[in-house]
This record gives structure tokens, sequence and C-alpha cells, in this order.
């Protein structure tokens, strides 16, 4: 009897600590985001983004190729819709709709608050000017990228296609021209 009582409390209160853990800052989107980040003095970031594969990666799921490889994978849903798929080509999909904003689209893909947190408390100029307070708020910064990219970029992946993740880096690099 005890142990059924102890399952249907860590039943009720998983939910709970899941969406506590998943925090309070809200996703703003990448319109949000580059109402800052476009300019050359600030480092271009929005036009990286835009050109980059990173971009496109919700729009690659909606191919008949990648429901193929979604039904050869076992999976019933197109690939747009299988959450294996979303993992590594969408953010928000599987975040509680009260902590997505007004702007923010799944449909942009891995965009910037794929990889640097829900930007709802980091976003304005004054705690972006400081770059502890933006962390304490929310902000997320990648020391070792070899370790987050190859959550995406791993043989895990049905097109898994081996990358050297500092040329890589090269290619997407963002940072603003003071850093």
């Amino acid at each position: 009897m005890k142990s059924f009582f102890y399952l249907l409390l860590a039943m009720f209160l998983t939910p709970i600590l899941t969406i506590s853990a998943q925090s309070t800052h809200s996703y703003i989107g990448t319109d949000g985001c580059g109402m800052c980040h476009k300019t050359e003095k600030q480092g271009s970031q929005l036009s990286i983004w835009q050109n980059s594969k990173h971009s496109k990666a919700y729009e690659t799921l909606k191919t008949e190729k990648a429901n193929q490889i979604a039904k050869e994978k076992g999976f019933n849903t197109l690939a747009v819709e299988t959450p294996e798929c979303l993992k590594c080509h969408a953010s928000g999909y599987n975040v509680d709709a009260s902590l997505i904003g007004k702007k923010f689209k799944v449909e942009d893909g891995v965009q910037c608050e794929t990889c640097h947190g829900a930007g709802s408390d980091y976003k304005d100029m004054k705690v972006m000017k400081d770059k502890e307070l933006s962390i304490k708020n929310g902000l997320v910064v990648h020391d070792k990228l070899d370790t987050f990219c190859t959550g995406c970029h791993n043989s895990e992946s049905p097109t898994f296609v081996e990358i050297n993740i500092e040329e890589a880096w090269q290619k997407i690099k963002h940072s603003s021209p003071k850093n």
C-alpha cells in the first residue's frame, strides 16, 4: 500500500516538476531576437542564421524523402509530426503553450532559442549588455560546441554525415564584433 501511495505521488508530482524545470522563460521567436541582431554592427547574426541550413531544418521534414525515412524508422506519422524528427529540426514543438510567445514559430526550425535558450528574460537591451546578467536570465552560452552540436549531429540521425564541428562552426559563427 505504501508503494502504491509513493507511485501515485510520483505520478502526480513528475509533470509538475517537469513543467517547472522547463523554466518560466518563454520563447520569443527569431523575429524577436533578430530585431537587435540583424545589423552589421551587431554581427549580422540574423542573416547568418537565415542563410544557414538550420533555418531550413523544419522545411526538410515536409518533404517526401523525410516522410519515407520516418516510415522506414517505423513511425506512423509524417516526419513533421514525429517528435523523434522534430527534436533536431525544430524548437518549441514540445514546450508548454504558455511558454510560447505570439511571434514564435516552430516552422523557423533550428533557431536562436534552440541553442541559446528561451529569450523572454534576457532579450532586453540592458540585460543583453551584461553577459553575466543575461546568463542569469536564461541565455545559454556553449563552451563545448562539439558536445552541444553532437546532440543532433550524430549517428542516431538517419541522414547522418560526419562533420568537423570546428569547420561547421566557422560557417555559422555569429559572435558580436565586440566578443
